[in-house]
Parts: C-alpha cells; sequence; structure tokens
C-alpha cells in the first residue's frame, strides 16, 4: 500500500521528476555507479589488463595486516585532519562571523582574499617557495637575515618539519566552499531574532553567536562540516605538490597517496578500490558523527 501510495505521488509530481532527470542520471552515472564498482572490485584481484578475479577479503586483510605503508598513511591521515578539519572548521566560522560585523565593502574584499587562495592554481607554487630547501627560499632567508638560523632548513625533504608545512598549507586550503557556506548563513540569520534576543536578555556577540546564530544556520553548519571532512581526509594533494610522492621516508605520505601509487602507478586496481573503500566508510563514519553533534545545538 504504501509503495503505491508513493507511485501515486510520483505520477502526480512527475514534472518536478523529470526537471531534476538529467541530474539524477549524471550522479548516477558519475558518482553512484564509479563507487558501486570501486566496492566490487575491492574483493577482486584487477590490474586493468585482464578480467576481474574474485578474491574475498584478501585485499583488506593484506591492507590491515601485512601493508605496514598503508598503516604509517592511516596515521598521518588522521594526524593531517585531526588538526585542520576541527582547527579549520572553527577557524572559517569565527572569521566568516567577524567578517559579517565590518562594512559591506570591507566584507566582500576580505571574502576575495580569503577564498580566492584555494582556486587559485599557483597556491602550492607560493608556498613551496616559501619554504625552499635553499638560501632562496623566503623562509630560510629570513631566518637566516636575522642570525637565528646557520644552515638552512629542508622544511619540504626533513621528515622533522615535513608534517608541520603539510599542515600549515592545509589549514589555508581549508577556507573553501564551507567558508562562504558560512558568510551566506550568517547574512541569512533574520535581523528581528537578533533584536528580540537583545530584548529577552543576550547581552553581548557571544551569546548572541551560541543562542541565536548557531542555531539559525545548522544547514550551513552541517554542509561547512562535510567539506571540512572532505578536505581534511582527502589531504594527499597537499603532501604530493609540497613533498613530493612517495615523501621522504614516507613521513607525509596520506591514504590518497596510497591509492594514487596503486591505481594510478601499480594499476592494482582492485587494492586500490579497497584502499579507496576504507577511506569511503570512514567519511561516511566521521559525516554522521558530525551531523548528530550538531543535532545537539541550539
Amino acid at each position: 500500500m504504501r509503495k503505491y501510495s508513493v507511485w501515486q505521488e510520483m505520477k502526480r509530481k512527475k514534472a518536478c521528476y523529470l526537471y531534476i532527470l538529467p541530474f539524477g542520471l549524471l550522479f548516477f552515472t558519475f558518482t553512484v555507479l564509479p563507487v558501486a564498482i570501486s566496492i566490487i572490485l575491492s574483493f577482486s584481484n584487477y590490474n586493468v589488463f585482464s578480467m576481474p578475479d574474485f578474491i574475498g577479503f584478501e585485499n583488506y586483510i593484506n591492507l590491515f595486516f601485512n601493508d605496514d605503508i598503508f598503516l604509517k598513511s592511516v596515521l598521518n591521515t588522521l594526524t593531517i585532519a585531526i588538526v585542520t578539519g576541527p582547527f579549520g572548521y572553527i577557524a572559517s566560522f569565527l572569521i566568516a562571523w567577524m567578517i559579517n560585523n565590518l562594512g559591506q565593502k570591507i566584507q566582500f574584499l576580505m571574502v576575495l582574499l580569503i577564498y580566492s587562495p584555494t582556486i587559485s592554481g599557483n597556491l602550492y607554487t607560493i608556498w613551496a617557495i616559501i619554504f625552499s630547501d635553499d638560501a632562496n627560499g623566503y623562509l630560510n632567508s629570513l631566518l637566516s637575515y636575522f642570525g637565528l638560523i646557520d644552515t638552512n632548513i629542508y622544511w619540504l625533504t626533513d621528515k622533522q618539519y615535513m608534517m608541520t608545512v603539510v599542515i600549515i598549507v592545509s589549514l589555508w586550503m581549508s577556507m573553501g566552499a564551507g567558508f562562504l557556506s558560512f558568510v551566506a548563513g550568517i547574512k541569512g540569520v533574520d535581523r528581528s531574532q537578533l533584536e528580540a534576543g537583545s530584548i529577552d536578555g543576550i547581552r553581548n556577540r557571544w551569546q548572541e553567536l551560541w543562542y541565536i546564530i548557531l542555531p539559525s544556520m545548522k544547514p550551513q553548519m552541517l554542509f561547512g562540516a562535510v567539506m571540512s571532512i572532505n578536505s581534511a581526509f582527502a589531504c594527499g594533494a597537499v603532501s604530493t605538490a609540497m613533498c613530493g610522492m612517495p615523501s621522504t621516508d614516507y613521513a607525509v605520505h596520506t591514504v590518497v597517496n596510497h591509492l594514487t601509487d596503486y591505481g594510478n602507478t601499480r594499476f592494482e586496481m582492485g587494492y586500490a578500490s579497497a584502499i579507496a573503500t576504507v577511506l569511503f566508510l570512514a567519511m561516511i563514519f566521521c559525516k554522521k558523527a558530525i551531523q548528530k553533534l550538531l543535532s545537539k545545538v541550539g
């Protein structure tokens, strides 16, 4: 009976479904279908040049019990994600909130300055020049000028400093779509609620933030959290661009780097699919946890 009522409702609103059909087909073809195929291939031995050979859970067993580099990449990814995820998320929101209190022209300029580096193709080049290992690197040159170092610091090849560099660049990159959603969400808060809050006892900006702004923009907070999780776990591009692939002693080798190594270099697509599936499930779990946490706000 329920299926029949759902079908009747779909027939009644068929014009709406026809409008979203093109997007639905594209989403299914380029998102749902590849994910499903990847999960299926993760249970096989597949090297692109021959038919997949079903091997059960062998890829997953090797991944967690025989692949030391994968375990190290998991630790590196978690280190980067734990720092850049929460800090990037909080910083994005607080900066968006503070910008909202400025004049309109200054707001536009600040949003442009903060967001534009994340879509710039030359971002990694600039950071690579700053942390260059030779004396021409801006940071080495500055430290040497003030007499703080006698020899150059190998920021991008010494495992003592590489993780710090990757985290700094990843934090800068975290000011992306989530930051824009926060800006839009804060601007969308009903001003009458703020006025009513001041009458009901709201005495400062922090109380206004906690009791009015945060509960009013849960969708933007959730979207920002999802984007923050995605950028935190998909941090392989930063480590590759800054420290190479593979990095020295795999010091900043992430799960995405490991996936790229087996998928694009070795063409072991079954094993790469297993890595991708584990990463996908981890991101889904974190997204659900954040969603549950945000549901308690307000």
